[in-house]
């Protein structure tokens, strides 16, 4: 599913603007708009005693490695991923049983992300734009090493969705036809011949097609917190609404049962959180399956439907349960490690079980578990460069503070080792995108970066951020830059009260809807944060919304709901916009943006750097030639976070310290 500012809660809309700033995937609920858990944590607990830990170069963390996806080979004998170890996201396999990470491909300059294997031979997928476009094509790569663009052309964008289930074929949805909508194609496997299945032209999103190519499962955004889900019968051509309903009510489908009458639903009818249902095709009859005191995220099952696989998110951690499917009998899953479980994949034979698992102080990690066995799982990747050593980092801990109206806001706590009364640290408040995303306990190298030399961070969950029920989400809904912005001073508030932050001496930090943040911050609450830091951020929202790409036409409602349309509510989104505010911007500024970002226009940064500096205020301006939405290469990341340290420093560290 494409994703734009992004969000961990509500998948069935794509949010606005990929989530820079750290996202990550029973608890009892609490009443409405109340984020859930226990007590808030104290921001003033003592911290470690330990000396402070040896400070590591921004090489040295960009020494660890990022993995994204698992695919099993046919045999389940090696798993396929993508792995930026070379400076750029290329395709690698790994023996199941443990060894060295193979290359499938060598690029340079694009990004490629490993989709899949074929099933029944050593052929793979795999995903890649041009610089940053977003405009992905789908390519199969032979065993030979030859490549093939099963989507070409230009100006397109293709996405892989999955196998049918006789694995003779494979769907791939793209925009050719009309650059607003996608259509559904099935490629064959041997020869790689496709048909048309499904001409869009109402703007659904796809859901899964049933095992006897008979109905596809579609779902439609209206708002941010609305959604439905639709049955399409492709013999009949009829589309029907299966999920019907008054009020604001999330419904995505999931995936079809291997008999095809039945679909599990992900929705959060007649609650604050998602749950998890079968719906029976031929009766109409909902039944629960899971319904914990959190967000159901995924679903998904094994080849033949022997297990049923969800993900939970408990207070910013994925939690992961495994079912018989048939019974819904929980299977137990020994030695898991600690933090979110996340890209859980099945081999074809069902006995085998991959996944990513990672936490505050380790990076994504590939695992493979014997499902059949009852040994623990099998740790295939060790992606924490060697050269740092983890007991030098930190764990998140999670915080929550009242705000200016008394609602709990909860948040990630880094505290810096040493950090104390008698030695109290320069501090960040830190701004996920979306928005509507969400802060998650999974390892951040910016994060740990900064605290590593030094710095506290507070990770905000601010109103309006997913994984706190659909009333917390909806709590910012025609209210940006101002109901979370006040979160966001409030959180700097907090912080100068701890006892061990300097108060005079902390600043702000976000990327993409999180970089508007620290404009916003910066421009309408000026005085409140000593410096800020703007990745790939909204600096005018007009221009924004009205150059949206063609390939959002499909939720351009539930985002125009959710923020404004820009024919009808120019006036205020111009209000909200830091670009037409930049006079009152008096801290020092640094921006960082890539020159390909579809989403965020170089425009913006060139404006609101230029509106900036008229101050005389000191503004820093890296442009990234070879990037769009965020980073994709680590010589990019390297330069572009030793400024943002170099420029904390300035700013930040080299300020007077607070009485």
């Amino acid at each position: 599913m494409r994703t734009i500012l992004s969000g961990a809660r509500r998948p069935a809309l794509p949010v606005l603007l990929l989530l820079l700033a750290g996202c990550a995937h029973g608890g009892g609920a609490p009443g409405a708009g109340a984020p859930p858990g226990g007590a808030p944590a104290a921001v003033g607990a003592p911290a470690a005693t330990d000396a402070a830990p040896p400070e590591y170069s921004i090489e040295e963390f960009l020494g660890t490695t990022s993995i994204r996806g698992a695919s099993f080979s046919p045999d389940g004998g090696a798993v396929l991923f993508s792995s930026d170890q070379t400076g750029v996201f290329n395709a690698f396999t790994v023996p199941a049983g443990g060894g060295d990470p193979e290359p499938l491909t060598r690029s340079t300059e694009d990004a490629i992300t490993a989709e899949s294997f074929f099933p029944a031979d050593g052929r793979i997928l795999y995903s890649s734009d041009r610089g940053g476009n977003e405009l992905t094509h789908l390519y199969v790569r032979r065993p030979d090493g030859s490549v093939e663009d099963l989507t070409p052309g230009e100006k397109l964008k293709a996405e892989f969705i999955g196998w049918a289930r006789d694995d003779r074929s494979f769907y791939v949805t793209t925009n050719e036809r009309d650059e607003r909508f996608f259509d559904l194609y099935e490629y064959r496997t041997d020869g790689y011949g496709r048909t048309l299945v499904y001409q869009n032209d109402a703007g659904y999103e796809y859901g899964d097609v049933s095992p006897d190519r008979r109905h596809l499962a579609l779902f439609k955004s209206r708002t941010t917190n609305d959604s439905d889900a639709f049955l399409h019968d492709l013999e009949t051509g009829e589309t029907r609404n299966i999920s019907a309903h008054k009020g604001d009510q999330q419904n995505r489908p999931a995936r079809f049962t291997p008999d095809g009458r039945g679909l599990f639903l992900i929705s959060d009818e007649g609650n604050e959180f998602a749950w998890l249902l079968r719906y029976d095709l031929a009766t109409g009859k909902r039944e629960v399956v899971l319904k914990p005191g959190w967000d159901v995220v995924y679903a998904d099952l094994s080849k033949r439907g022997r297990y049923l696989v969800a993900g939970i998110n408990n207070d910013a951690r994925t939690e992961v349960r495994l079912f018989e499917a048939a019974t819904l009998r929980p299977v137990l899953l020994p030695g898991l490690p600690r933090g979110a479980i996340r890209a859980v994949t099945f081999s074809n034979d069902e006995t085998r079980l991959a996944f990513h698992a990672s936490d505050s102080r380790s990076p994504r990690d590939l695992y493979v578990l014997d499902l059949a066995g009852a040994g623990e799982p099998r740790r295939l990747t060790r992606n924490l460069n060697a050269r740092i050593d983890a007991r030098h980092l930190v764990d998140a801990q999670v915080v929550r503070f009242p705000s200016y109206d008394g609602l709990k806001v909860p948040g990630l706590l880094y505290r810096p080792h040493g950090a104390s009364a008698q030695n109290r640290a320069p501090a960040i408040v830190k701004v996920h995108g979306g928005p509507g995303g969400q802060a998650q306990i999974e390892y951040s190298g910016l994060s740990q970066y900064l605290v590593n030399h030094g710095y506290a961070v507070f990770d905000i969950n601010n109103r309006g951020s997913s994984g706190y029920g659909k009333a917390f989400f909806a709590l910012d809904d025609r209210r940006h830059g101002e109901a979370d912005l006040g979160d966001v001073v409030e959180a700097r508030k907090m912080l100068a009260a701890a006892g061990w932050v300097d108060p005079r001496r902390i600043g702000i930090l976000g990327g993409s809807y999180g970089g508007y943040m620290v404009l916003a911050a910066l421009a309408f609450r000026p005085g409140e944060f000593a410096a800020g830091v703007d990745l790939f951020g909204v600096a005018n929202w007009v221009r924004t919304l009205e150059s949206i790409p063609p390939y959002w036409e499909s939720f351009r409602e539930a985002l125009y709901a959710e923020l404004g349309d820009p024919k009808t509510d120019s006036e205020r989104l111009a209000r909200i916009s830091p670009l037409f505010h930049a006079a009152g911007i008096r801290a020092p500024l640094i921006v960082l943006q890539g020159a390909n970002d579809p989403r965020v226009l170089q425009a913006e940064s060139d404006d609101i750097v230029k509106a900036v500096r008229a101050n005389g205020v000191p503004v820093e301006y890296i442009v990234f030639p070879d990037e769009g939405h965020g980073f994709q290469k680590k010589e990019n990341e390297l330069v572009g976070y030793r400024a943002i340290l170099a420029f904390l420093d300035q700013h930040l560290k080299g300020a007077p310290a607070g009485g």
